[in-house]
């Protein structure tokens, strides 16, 4: 009796637990009974919120879905515009699921496939929508009018997923690889001409500069030459008038000086030799009265 009572109260310890499963915070629930979505009296499927509950036990099945708001930011996308030209696009979408019960039956209950689905039915409102516009009207003036569009599509396609879609965000635009690629060397090619043209134009304004330079300092060395030579012949011209007044002054006096400057100009070196004749006019002021 007494080990019967133990094993009474064993199953009941048991079947306590199995019947009680914990939420988490930012998370709902759903119950599976016999693999089937429990539901209230009304048939919508009944979510279980944060916190402690209580399930059938052993014949129920508890699935956690994570009900805080999601972010979708895949790899960028290409797309063609109504003028035929390819661009990359990089988007996000902000989403949750509002219908736990959908959600499971149609997505699994996995998020990575969900937002797999998801993706595609964003991606088909987005090429709907660049494909009936510009590069011009996509990049200036209608990307707003374009996100709003695109969230309205994914919203009404997503429904059936049990998800609602808060926000279709585009974040970058680009050209392909091989077109940026294009542009780029078009770009810089355009550049380079542009700044041979400077450069010429640099080394025109140089050598035009720098001539006229060379010829003013041609004129300007002229000129310094000319009154070089003007002053040289005014000074040549006193010194000839200084020493014509001196001579006509004392003319005997004036061949003495001079005579003994060549006197002094000849025997500054010691061994300097000169051969002359003794009577030589050289001598004069040497000999004789005049040397007197």
């Amino acid at each position: 009796m007494k080990n019967f009572s133990l094993v009474i109260l064993a199953l009941a310890v048991v079947m306590s637990f199995s019947s009680i499963f914990v939420v988490q915070e930012g998370e709902k629930a759903i119950v599976l009974l016999f693999s089937k979505v429990q539901k209230d009296s009304n048939d919508t499927a009944v979510v279980y919120g944060p916190g402690l509950n209580f399930k059938v036990p052993f014949f129920s099945q508890v699935r956690r879905l994570d009900a805080r708001i999601q972010t979708l930011d895949g790899a960028p996308d290409r797309f063609v515009t109504s003028e035929k030209k390819d661009l990359i696009v990089d988007s996000y979408v902000k989403w949750r699921i509002n219908d736990f019960s959908a959600f499971y039956l149609r997505a699994r209950g996995d998020k990575q496939y969900a937002e797999t689905l998801l993706k595609q039915k964003v991606n088909n409102g987005l090429r709907t929508n660049f494909g009936s516009r510009t590069i011009k009207e996509i990049v200036s003036g209608e990307r707003s009018e374009l996100m709003e569009e695109a969230l309205v599509q994914a919203s009404e396609s997503a429904q059936e997923l049990g998800i609602e879609v808060l926000d279709v965000r585009v974040k970058q635009i680009n050209l392909p690889q091989e077109v940026s690629s294009s542009i780029f060397q078009r770009m810089r090619a355009e550049r380079t001409a542009v700044a041979k043209e400077h450069r010429s134009e640099g080394q025109e304004k140089a050598e035009t500069i720098r001539a006229e330079v060379d010829r003013r300092v041609t004129v300007m060395l002229a000129d310094a030459e000319r009154n070089a030579r003007t002053v040289r012949g005014q000074g040549d011209a006193e010194a000839a008038g200084i020493y014509a007044n001196a001579y006509n002054k004392d003319a005997e006096f004036f061949s003495f000086v001079r005579s003994l400057e060549a006197y002094k100009k000849t025997f500054k070196d010691k061994q300097d030799v000169m051969i002359i004749s003794p009577d030589s006019d050289f001598f004069n002021y040497m000999k004789g009265a005049n040397a007197q």
